[in-house]
């Protein structure tokens, strides 16, 4: 399995240009959220407690984060739980209204991925590996913890296998 490192240096390949960064900020949680709402109506009751198809898909992706780094992942996790609850929330309000959202931010959501990357001048990640849709979340928690000065090692490792990779292609 690649590192943390390795994985974020092919996505930031793919995301230089600022304003493609910016769309990815609003664009990847309304994606997440928007699936989250019909992942939530798939459900199995056991005992008192109920688990979504939406619970289980962030646990097994947020395992993959806290594998790849514990406090990178963390974080991530931490970013990611607000948007399982947002979801459920609104799977309650029934069918009419959660396929509605859903589709409004679903499509708002790769609407602004996809204006990132005429920006960008280069195509989405995920089009050349499918893989990288699940490195976009923690990517953007790391550009946060970046900005906040802090990880500055691993944002060395990243710009330099980013530099490496793009001076052979």
């Amino acid at each position: 399995m690649k590192t943390l490192a390795q994985q974020m240096a092919i996505y930031n390949g793919y995301h230089l240009n600022a304003k493609n960064k910016a769309t990815h900020f609003v664009g990847v949680p309304l994606i997440i959220f928007s699936l989250m709402i019909p992942l939530s109506w798939l459900s199995l009751a056991i005992g008192d407690m109920t688990i979504t198809a939406a619970m289980v898909f962030v646990a097994v992706v947020s395992l993959y984060y806290l594998v790849l780094d514990l406090p990178m992942g963390l974080l991530t996790v931490a970013a990611v739980l607000p948007l399982l609850w947002a979801g459920h929330r609104v799977a309650m309000m029934g069918a009419a209204i959660g396929w509605t959202i859903f589709g409004l931010a679903f499509v708002a959501g790769w609407i602004l991925q996809l204006v990132g990357h005429v920006f960008e001048g280069r195509k989405p990640a995920l089009a050349d590996n499918f893989f990288q849709i699940f490195v976009a979340p923690v990517f953007l928690v790391a550009e946060v913890v970046f900005a906040a000065g802090a990880r500055m090692q691993l944002k060395r490792e990243v710009e330099e296998l980013t530099a490496g990779a793009s001076r052979h292609s």
